[in-house]
């Protein structure tokens, strides 16, 4: 593929998923394919209002529901259809799904602990490890961006993954503890020009009732 220069960044908008019940119970999700609360489907149509002037061209989602449902209602709002992309899942956290964070701790307590302690090899009893996920996540987001040359596009997506694109466009290692919030179906900002990744806004949750939540441990 012919690349057309052009003096404009891509940019990319990452929208966490509205909130769960599972959220809310702080429960892990992984790939088990659970859907919006009440509040999750308000979050996900307020998201899509919010980006309505934004200039977006075209519309990505993890194809799980709880993505994907938000999506749709993003979509509503600016016109636009999502497309899935697989590649975008959660991270996969085997025999910790199901669970609530504490449940892991103690049933677990050796995985639970390489699993706090950001062990990027650990990846669970059929799961997978943080450096797997990183590079299918990281592959897709460089995919994405070049197709899509000085355009703006968004992209929903899950709290695990937008850690790792988090560290990614920072240039910060997967094993540093977590400096930034990951809210539900919270907006953030990235930009790329001639292959340099910048980080421009994060966590806005301006259009979002008070509360959203990130259940995620830091």
């Amino acid at each position: 593929m012919v690349e057309i220069p052009t003096n404009r960044p891509t940019r990319i908008c990452l929208v966490r998923h509205g909130e769960t019940e599972w959220n809310a119970e702080r429960r892990i999700q992984g790939h088990i394919d659970i859907g919006l609360n009440e509040t999750g489907r308000r979050q996900a149509v307020a998201a899509g209002r919010w980006l309505k002037r934004a200039g977006i061209v075209a519309l990505y989602s993890s194809d799980l529901k709880r993505a994907w449902t938000t999506a749709e209602s993003i979509g509503a709002e600016i016109g636009l259809l999502p497309k899935a992309v697989p590649e975008m899942r959660e991270r996969r956290y085997g025999v910790f799904e199901g669970l609530t964070y504490d449940e892991a701790r103690a049933r677990y307590p050796d995985g639970y602990g390489a699993f706090e302690g950001r062990n990027a090899e650990y990846a669970f009893e059929n799961g997978e490890s943080l450096k797997a996920m990183f590079a299918r996540v990281t592959d897709k987001l460089k995919t994405i961006a070049a197709s899509h040359l000085g355009q703006n596009v968004a992209v929903v997506l899950h709290g695990g993954v937008l850690d790792v694109i988090n560290r990614f466009v920072r240039g910060n290692p997967l094993e540093m503890p977590r400096d930034f919030l990951i809210p539900n179906a919270g907006i953030n900002w990235i930009s790329v020009l001639d292959g340099v990744w910048h980080l421009d806004t994060w966590g806005e949750t301006d259009h979002l009732e008070p509360g959203a939540l990130d259940e995620l441990p830091s």
